[in-house]
């Protein structure tokens, strides 16, 4: 395909107009100025539309589109152990092949083309992942909320991950990977955490988790460890592989300077902070720091959506408000922070711009809308102006998704439909 005349946001986040964008297969071939022969190419118009790197959703639980509206007004513990816990514990690994093909389908008709997920059993979101065409990093949640003896290997994540490990190497193509996922400090326990972490470098694997999410928590574990979240995961040996932590609002000063010798990626996930009164994480003060930091909805259920151009619009007008500087989080810093840095932390190192060589993860904006004209700078429309329901299209791999309001993957309606069967059926 080949895109004529369309502005880009190239490599670095500038905005270059009259630009031509091919691809071949799943690549980017050539990406500039000029005319490339294009001869047999399906040609799309690009004028009055804009070409983004698709976005990367650095934390969710995708499955938990289920679970949208449910258990409202309690705080994030009583939330998790009267609502979501015991409402998860019965759902199938039907129910949730349905629940995540939703999540799927909102995503890519938001832009996403990659999303890392942790859940409790993977194998069916791995179907709804590989049938959809997005890209994921998924892994299955370790918990032990009871803190007994239990070994990393006598859960059922492990389990599930061993499962996921064996079709990730089965799988005709490199869209999926396997993680390692670690629920939390309060629901885990020192055994299980440096058991998952020895897994994880032995098999070469990253791990995912959730870290300072709020204040209590922060405060219980220095109660109990005598050490930060932070410092009590790098004591169990977590941070020795490559982590992907979720939240961090509640970091000190030492555990941000930890984060960054580590290497661990922070996701900021603004709405679900906002919305369960977790906090506003220091995004601008992080990036700072060095922490490479990246952006995520979470669950449906704490967000309500999964809506990635609204997840950085409210993350860069948070960090202004927050440190009153208007430069703070910036239009190329936050979608160097949703794409780039999202790929990075995948470990997918040919993806997240828009360049020769690199995969072929693209969102096109129409630009052509009332609330998005004027434009003079392309890169502020986009975050500032823009909704999700402007994007016409999504491409991932060079295979187009969604286009026009047109999913062309999945069944939406029939993914709709069998998600209200399910949410009547429990009622």
């Amino acid at each position: 395909m080949l895109f004529r005349d369309i502005t880009l946001l190239d490599c670095n986040y500038e905005a270059r107009s009259h630009q031509n964008v091919l691809v071949r297969g799943e690549k980017i071939v050539y990406a500039g100025p000029e005319m490339p022969s294009a001869e047999g190419e399906l040609i799309y118009d690009g004028r009055g539309r804009l070409l983004v790197p698709g976005f990367f959703n650095m934390h969710c639980h995708v499955p938990m589109t289920l679970l949208r509206g449910y258990g409202e007004g309690l705080p994030l513990r009583r939330w998790l152990t009267e609502k979501m816990f015991p409402f998860e514990a019965t759902l199938t690994p039907e129910e949730i092949y349905w629940g995540a093909l939703l999540g799927i389908a909102e995503m890519v008709a938001g832009g996403t083309v990659s999303f890392t997920d942790m859940y409790l059993d993977t194998d069916r979101i791995f179907d709804a992942v590989e049938e959809s065409g997005i890209k994921a990093n998924l892994s299955s949640s370790a918990m032990d909320p009871a803190r007994s003896k239990s070994h990393y290997r006598e859960l059922p994540a492990f389990a599930h991950t061993k499962y996921l490990m064996d079709r990730v190497r089965a799988a005709a193509h490199d869209r999926i990977h396997a993680e390692v996922a670690i629920h939390a400090e309060y629901t885990t326990t020192e055994r299980i955490v440096s058991e998952a972490a020895a897994f994880a470098a032995e098999n070469k694997m990253s791990v995912h988790l959730h870290l300072s999410e709020t204040e209590a928590e922060h405060a219980e574990c220095r109660k109990r460890h005598g050490l930060t979240p932070a410092a009590w995961f790098d004591q169990m040996g977590a941070f020795e592989v490559p982590v992907t932590a979720a939240h961090c609002v509640w970091l000190e000063e030492a555990d941000m300077a930890l984060l960054a010798e580590r290497g661990v990626t922070a996701v900021n996930c603004p709405s679900s902070n906002l919305k369960l009164g977790s906090g506003i994480a220091e995004v601008e003060r992080m990036r700072r720091l060095g922490i490479r930091v990246a952006v995520g909805t979470d669950g449906a259920a704490s967000n309500n959506n999964l809506d990635m151009l609204e997840e950085i619009n409210l993350a860069s007008l948070l960090q202004k408000g927050y440190y009153r500087d208007p430069v703070a989080a910036d239009g190329r810093a936050m979608l160097q922070i949703a794409c780039a840095n999202g790929a990075a932390a995948q470990r997918r190192p040919d993806c997240g711009s828009i360049r020769a060589g690199n995969r072929a993860d693209l969102t096109v904006v129409d630009l052509w809308r009332p609330h998005l004209q004027p434009v003079h700078d392309p890169t502020a429309n986009l975050l500032y102006s823009a909704r999700s329901s402007d994007i016409v299209m999504t491409m991932v791999d060079g295979r187009i998704l969604y286009k026009d309001g047109d999913f062309l993957t999945i069944d939406v309606e029939k993914v709709m439909a069998k998600v209200k069967e399910i949410v009547e059926k429990r009622r």
